[in-house]
């Protein structure tokens, strides 16, 4: 059996805040860091145990990592981390609270930029908090490599080579795989095991810190289409808090 886990990371600071985060490095609250621990939990319970862990270069999805691993038994599996799992990068729109970008442009942009597969956000300004340019992480990269702002279709180009030479070739071998990263890089991979055209990619919503396991065949075509997750009535729950992010305004930081 080829078994693949995707997690999303526990909630952040700035999800708590209801802002358009991206590649902007920010923490996990004190519910994330419990959500990570759940997840964990879930996946020994599941005995789903990982035999190898991709996070991005994020510290959100590398925590997430670190907590879920230590509560499913297993904090010595190694873990491998690259930007090409990073979150997409949402441009000027980093750091912006949801609602009021939603007021400022409408609904329909909103969710364009949010949900569709081809529509990028305003490029980030270069010297900009929004610009990644200079951040230490991404120092061996070419400028060219580093966006300023992604649409999802530029998320699957630079996460599909990773996938194929880093983490197929674990599946292969009949290790489970776990991959702890973010709402669009997670949308984009599962856009491609299930085949999603870009009306379906529109209500995909990833709910956080909720593991959702894929049993791939010899082609690393998906068992079931969509998978399945641990705990699923708590997952449609989580993803329809997610769909509605922009329509409410921000609590107070857990």
């Amino acid at each position: 059996m080829r078994t693949l886990i995707l997690l999303r990371h526990g909630e952040s600071e700035w999800n708590s805040q209801n802002r358009f985060t991206g590649w902007i490095d920010v923490g996990l609250t004190a519910r994330g860091e419990q959500q990570a621990r759940h997840s964990g939990r879930l996946l020994r319970q599941a005995r789903l145990l990982p035999d190898e862990v991709h996070t991005s270069v994020l510290t959100r999805a590398a925590r997430t990592a670190t907590l879920a691993l230590r509560a499913a038994g297993r904090p010595q599996v190694p873990v491998t981390a690259t930007w090409r799992l990073n979150e997409r990068h949402y441009g000027a729109l980093q750091g912006r609270e949801k609602s009021a970008v939603l007021r400022e442009f409408g609904q329909e942009r909103f969710r364009r930029w949010r949900r569709s597969y081809d529509a990028a956000p305003p490029p980030a300004a270069p010297g900009t908090a929004q610009d990644v340019t200079g951040d230490a992480r991404y120092a061996g990269l070419p400028r060219d490599a580093l966006p300023r702002g992604e649409s999802l279709a530029d998320v699957t180009a630079r996460l599909l080579p990773y996938w194929h030479d880093a983490v197929v070739p674990g599946l292969r071998a009949g290790r489970t795989v776990l991959i702890v990263a973010h709402s669009n890089s997670l949308r984009a991979l599962v856009a491609h095991l299930d085949r999603l055209g870009p009306e379906e990619l529109l209500d995909l919503d990833i709910p956080t810190a909720m593991p959702l396991c894929y049993d791939l065949d010899e082609t690393m075509a998906p068992l079931v289409r969509g998978g399945r997750y641990l705990d699923p009535r708590a997952a449609a729950a989580a993803a329809a808090e997610v769909a509605a992010e922009g329509l409410r305004s921000p609590g107070p930081t857990r």
